[in-house]
């Protein structure tokens, strides 16, 4: 049977730095002086380096050059809508052109995109085809507010595609505007999730070409009973997302349970490539943890996370990139990510 590849992955993010200058706007909204302190303390734990923007901060970090956010004002959802569509296409541009696009475009025979911070219809898919020369007949799918989780869903399709029609050529795009999707609040549970988060783009071309990472496998799981734990719905002013700190001990507890199905009953030792969604730094230790997996298995991941933050479905990608242009022939991988629900997706792959 065709087995389809990750060929080539690019990513792309927008110019602007804004890791400390969020931090600083997100603890301004705290008006009691000890709860501000307890902020500051668990937000330099985070592990996060730096983030990345399409919105340009002041320097005073009071919001937004272009008043975006202001401490006293935040956009509504249009507003938010308006700027994903604007800003969308730039940083999808940039990932496509890395990949090759101008080259490869009418040779692309399926375009997925995943994407949960923006909608808007015609939308990114119809940019890119008209962009980049995509056939017409090019065919589209959209995974949409899946969360962190959904490039593997989009790999999972990919994957399906190829194996039905070995000539199919599929263009994977996630595309992620997280800092679009700040809110008011005086919570730190709430601001600590803010303070993940940030844009980045990635494109990957699979096909049956022999080249990349073979993908072998996929796994799905839920923890029903941890539903309310990492939620994400559409509210009057934006996105509202609840990202509870126990999710990590959640998966603690999950995932020896599922090991033996993600891994197809391999044992954990045997992988040699771990591109875990840098979730945050508690989740990848409660990963670690749950798998038993020594530190430096997710070394990639850590960097990811301290280079560029939370970029939802983008951030994966991100990971497996690194690893593409490391590995080395035969050795096997696997790939997580969790998202609303509380769920998982999984991907067992060997470096071609």
């Amino acid at each position: 049977m065709t087995q389809a590849h990750i060929n080539r992955i690019a990513t792309a993010l927008p110019r602007h730095e804004v890791h400390d200058a969020f931090r600083l706007f997100a603890g301004r909204q705290i008006t009691d002086p000890r709860t501000r302190s307890a902020f500051a303390r668990l937000a330099e734990r985070s592990q996060i380096d730096h983030r990345f923007s399409v919105l340009e901060p002041e320097a005073d970090a009071t919001g937004t050059v272009d008043g975006f956010y202001r401490l006293d004002r935040f956009p509504g959802t249009g507003a938010r809508m308006a700027r994903y569509e604007a800003e969308a296409p730039a940083l999808a541009e940039a990932a496509g052109l890395a990949l090759g696009l101008e080259r490869e475009g009418p040779g692309i025979t399926h375009l997925i995109l995943a994407t949960c911070t923006g909608f808007a219809a015609p939308g990114l898919d119809h940019w890119m085809i008209r962009r980049f020369g995509l056939p017409g007949a090019v065919e589209r799918s959209v995974v949409g507010f899946m969360g962190c989780q959904a490039a593997i869903n989009a790999l999972k399709l990919a994957h399906h595609v190829v194996r039905s029609d070995h000539r199919a050529r599929v263009l994977v795009l996630n595309l992620e505007l997280c800092s679009l999707h700040l809110q008011p609040s005086t919570g730190i549970e709430q601001l600590l999730c803010f303070l993940l988060f940030a844009d980045g783009c990635s494109a990957a071309l699979v096909t049956a070409e022999p080249r990349g990472l073979a993908l072998e496998g996929f796994h799905a799981a839920l923890v029903p009973e941890a539903a309310d734990q990492i939620t994400w719905r559409i509210g009057d002013d934006g996105f509202d997302m609840t990202l509870s700190g126990f999710v990590p001990l959640t998966l603690a507890r999950a995932l020896p349970g599922q090991a033996g199905a993600i891994l197809a009953g391999a044992p954990a030792a045997e992988i040699d490539l771990w591109a875990v969604h840098p979730g945050g730094r508690s989740v990848l230790d409660a990963v670690m943890h749950g798998l038993g997996l020594p530190e430096e298995a997710l070394d990639v991941s850590r960097a990811v996370l301290r280079d560029h933050g939370n970029m939802s479905s983008a951030t994966v990608m991100f990971v497996l990139e690194r690893m593409l242009a490391a590995a080395r022939p035969g050795q096997r991988g696997c790939a997580l990510a969790f998202g609303p629900g509380l769920s998982a997706e999984t991907m067992r792959f060997r470096v071609a």
